[in-house]
């Protein structure tokens, strides 16, 4: 039997494409597509999401779909375990009878003294029942990479990285269908279906929201999710840590650096990076690992941070730098032709006024 993940691999080599290619055009994540190609289903928090990732993969590389689940419901089928029936030892046909008719007795008699004992004790005020244990308080939860899945109610909320911003997305319904507030409205996923969510009105998909339980009484019950973003970048982006934040007094004193803003707060920013022609770019946001690739003519990186971004180019005259913070867009100016660019977007605080200023340091 084909195995699918092998096709999808060969295929995918066959037309000279790379992973990171792929993501970038699919906003599937990255591991999420090689667990494809490995056929590791547990790398994924549902089966439905698989199935979904699978074919787009598979039309995306121009295979038939429905080829390609065929393969992977085989193959689920070949390795789940033979019915217990097949494998279980023939026992006598007159032990069955005999069996029902002690359990049946035993049974009886346990509960004719269970009642007794119940109606001899039994308080003469009976306590209210309570249908459900709904949370008193609202939740917020912050979406990353890790599929996000449990039980939501009624005004909860979910935060979502965005281009200029975290979003906010508020649970409207869990009643009959489940309803999420979002900047593009109100937007509704039946009971068992899984929907690709536009959650800011670009028309583009942003989350994947799959719903595995509903109540017809009320929003009281809650409802049970999986929520996926279809791309990394749209990870929640945290708060700016003011304690991690460099004074002007810390900062080298032979360092050039050029102020972008000022605030009496700090707060996550945005770089986007325009390319028009090739380069070899290299990034980190905050504390995490660097990044690196070879970006061509065309290519657009959006990257968020809470408070620094250390960004390195082979040739800072392909690249229009922009930031976003506060809402308002500054340019940042072009380097000549051939000359690397090396620096650091950051916050700093003034040890003179207490301010947050937004600045870029110049990197040796």
């Amino acid at each position: 039997m084909e195995n699918y993940g092998e096709i999808l691999r060969h295929t995918r080599e066959e037309k000279h494409l790379e992973i990171e290619t792929i993501v970038r055009e699919t906003s599937i994540s990255q591991r999420y597509l090689e667990a494809l190609e490995s056929e590791e289903a547990h790398v994924f928090p549902s089966e439905p999401y698989l199935i979904g990732f699978l074919k787009n993969y598979a039309e995306y590389l121009g295979l038939n779909s429905k080829q390609i689940v065929s393969l992977y419901n085989a193959k689920k089928i070949q390795e789940a375990p033979p019915p217990a029936a097949l494998t279980a030892h023939e026992r006598p046909k007159f032990l069955i009878p005999l069996l029902i008719v002690l359990v049946v007795a035993v049974v009886a008699a346990g509960v004719f003294a269970l009642v007794s004992v119940i109606k001899a004790h039994r308080p003469q005020t009976a306590t209210p029942n309570v249908a459900l244990d709904k949370p008193s308080a609202s939740k917020k939860y912050e979406l990353s990479e890790e599929p996000f899945s449990g039980r939501v109610f009624k005004n909860d909320q979910f935060v979502l990285g965005m281009e200029g911003g975290n979003v906010v997305l508020t649970v409207a319904q869990t009643t009959d269908v489940f309803g999420i507030e979002t900047p593009a409205g109100v937007q509704f996923v039946e009971l068992s279906e899984q929907m690709e969510m536009d959650a800011n009105g670009d028309s583009m998909p942003d989350l994947v929201v799959y719903v595995k339980d509903l109540s017809a009484k009320g929003n009281d019950h809650g409802a049970e999710v999986n929520i996926m973003i279809k791309n990394a970048s749209n990870a929640a982006i945290a708060d700016s840590d003011e304690s991690q934040i460099q004074s002007t007094a810390d900062l080298p004193k032979d360092k050039k650096w050029t102020e972008i803003l000022s605030d009496t707060r700090a707060y996550p920013f945005t770089l986007n990076v325009t390319f028009r022609a090739g380069c070899l770019f290299r990034y980190r946001t905050d504390r995490k690992d660097t990044v690196e690739d070879y970006l061509a003519n065309g290519d657009v990186l959006n990257l968020t941070a809470s408070n620094a971004l250390r960004v390195w180019m082979s040739n800072g005259n392909t690249a229009k730098l922009q930031v976003v913070a506060n809402g308002k867009n500054y340019d940042l100016p072009l380097s000549k032709a051939g000359a690397v660019v090396a620096e650091d977007i950051k916050w700093i605080k003034d040890t003179t006024d207490g301010k947050f200023r937004l600045v870029v340091l110049e990197l040796d």
